[in-house]
């Protein structure tokens, strides 16, 4: 940026344009030219007017350039929003996510049909399976706890349903099969497993923390490790998913290790007052219920189906494919130490929890057809971190206000006040000009990008919460009402910080003189002139050295 001009030390930017019209009328003073006689325009009047028309011009090409990119990127983002292009929508990234996507709403569409409020537990329920973990429903009798687990064993194509009533009179028979006579007969202690847990793929056991030691420690094994000790023999389960069951949390210490192996889990409450008309108008099978074996009184029309190899696939897939990138991790960690250290009494997470939070992570990205995990994902783990039920309305406030902050404009105003400092200081080297232009590029793409996702916020609603395939629309809904306020007027805030990004470039590729930049970007040419050392900014108009 060549120049053989200077900055002034001025109390606002504003007064770039007057100091130097007063600098000119004290340099005539000095020389003691008089204005001429009969009215002709002096020399220094038509030089100063000359000056302030090439000076106006260029401010005026700066940003018409400046509006013109300005409006093309915000009509990109609003065209990708459209399209389903942004963060809450596909990205194409491979064919056959989008028709897992479909197959999955579809199986979600089928297990809900004919429920009422039940739309997260059907949601997690599958999530849990295509992650190869367990889901806790804690809630009153008759709230269609067992007919979620029916329901997820008539989506699969293959393998067996278990079902059991535990009580504290419960044996390990009643769990995992008899013992076998013949097997006595030739002194070996094994059992009868088929029909039982070990060979099921889907499994129902309401009261489960009424399980006591002599279960406990095979059942742990079963769900952890998916093994089985038979025996003399050791072998592998075909579970896919558990559900659990309980009216009450478990409160003897030795089930604490049962607790935690549940990574969902959900509080399920009685039909609201809004839903009983509905529930009550319910007939067929879906008002009677079901029993163990059928479709879990689903429709019968409906053909969807999914294979233990597909959830398989799913949670590998994920794990190889999927990203966490940096602003996911510093946002589970603050998590927890926020409910570990500033909650009372505090909730403890365990370093299993967490790891397998991350990858119920990965998988509801990859899922939604994403290979990096979204802010936006984290919601989910207001079903997992918790203790106790009451504490999963603390999670989910925490990690909508960490959503709602203010996302990152300080730092880019940070980033792009030292840039235009940078080129105040510039001076003509070419090198730092190009270094700052790429610079300026770089920091406008990462605006433009923030500002794709912040698109969505038009009209209240945020696709990358309605789109998402494990959030339920009530919970989509709400959360989209608590963020879209913010994310409007953040939304705003970047408008303007793209904007003076926009100005540095435009000015860095036209070699636009410092006081000029000045004038375009008063704010950061006031800040400049407040805090930047004296050393860098001069007396205005006296050549640099």
């Amino acid at each position: 940026m060549p120049t053989t001009t200077s900055f002034a030390r001025a109390p606002h930017a504003g007064s770039v344009r007057d100091a130097r019209r007063r600098h000119g009328r004290r340099a005539r003073g000095r020389s003691g030219v008089a204005p001429r006689a009969g009215g002709e325009e002096p020399e220094w009047k038509r030089r100063q007017r000359e000056q302030d028309a090439a000076i106006s011009a260029e401010e005026d090409a700066v940003r018409t350039a400046v509006r013109e990119r300005s409006k093309k990127l915000i009509e990109d983002a609003e065209a990708k929003v459209g399209r389903g292009d942004g963060d809450g929508g596909a990205r194409g990234v491979d064919a056959s996510r989008a028709v897992l996507a479909k197959k999955i709403a579809e199986a979600t569409r089928a297990m809900n049909d004919g429920l009422v409020e039940r739309e997260t537990e059907t949601r997690l329920l599958l999530l849990a399976a295509c992650c190869g973990e367990h889901l806790l429903l804690i809630g009153p009798p008759g709230t269609a706890k067992s007919e979620l687990g029916r329901r997820l064993s008539a989506l699969c194509e293959s393998g067996s349903y278990f079902e059991r009533l535990l009580t504290r009179f419960s044996v390990p028979e009643e769990l995992f099969g008899p013992l076998s006579m013949k097997g006595l007969e030739r002194d070996e202690y094994v059992r009868r497993i088929d029909g039982y847990l070990p060979t099921a793929s889907v499994a129902f056991v309401d009261e489960v923390f009424k399980a006591n030691s002599a279960i406990l420690n095979s059942l742990l094994t079963i769900l952890n490790e998916r093994l089985f000790d038979n025996g003399s023999e050791r072998i592998d389960v075909p579970l896919l998913c558990m559900v659990g069951a309980s009216n009450e949390l478990p409160e003897s210490e030795e089930l604490d290790a049962l607790y935690d192996r549940f990574l969902l889990r959900s509080s399920v409450e009685q039909v609201s007052s809004g839903g009983l008309s509905k529930l009550l108008a319910l007939s067929g099978d879906a008002a009677i219920g079901s029993k163990a074996g059928d479709r879990g009184g689903m429709n019968s029309s409906v053909s969807v189906t999914l294979k233990p190899e597909d959830f398989s696939n799913i949670r590998h897939e994920a794990a190889a494919k999927v990203t966490v990138p940096q602003n996911v991790i510093e946002l589970i960690t603050d998590l927890r130490a926020f409910l570990q250290d500033k909650c009372e009494p505090p909730v403890y997470v365990s370093d299993r929890r967490l790891l397998k939070a991350v990858q119920l992570l990965r998988v509801a990205a990859y899922t939604n057809n994403r290979d990096e995990v979204s802010e936006f994902d984290t919601i989910l783990l207001t079903n997992v971190l918790w203790q106790r039920p009451s504490e999963a309305v603390l999670i989910k406030d925490w990690i909508l206000e960490r959503l709602a902050q203010d996302r990152g404009t300080k730092q880019v105003q940070y980033l792009l006040a030292g840039l235009f400092g940078r080129a105040c200081r510039a001076d003509g080297d070419a090198e730092e000009c190009a270094r700052l232009l790429d610079e300026a590029r770089k920091l406008r793409g990462v605006l433009a990008s923030q500002l794709e996702s912040l698109r969505g916020t038009q009209g209240g609603s945020l696709p990358a919460l309605t789109n998402h395939l494990w959030l339920s629309p009530a919970d989509a809904a709400r959360a989209s009402q608590t963020l879209a306020p913010m994310f409007s007027k953040v939304s705003k805030s970047l408008e303007k910080l793209l904007e003076d990004v926009l100005t540095l470039e435009v000015a860095l590729e036209r070699d636009t003189e410092p006081h000029i930049l000045a004038l375009l970007m008063p704010d950061f040419w006031a800040a400049f002139i407040r805090e930047g050392p004296i050393a860098d900014v001069q007396p205005l108009g006296v050549a640099s050295p």
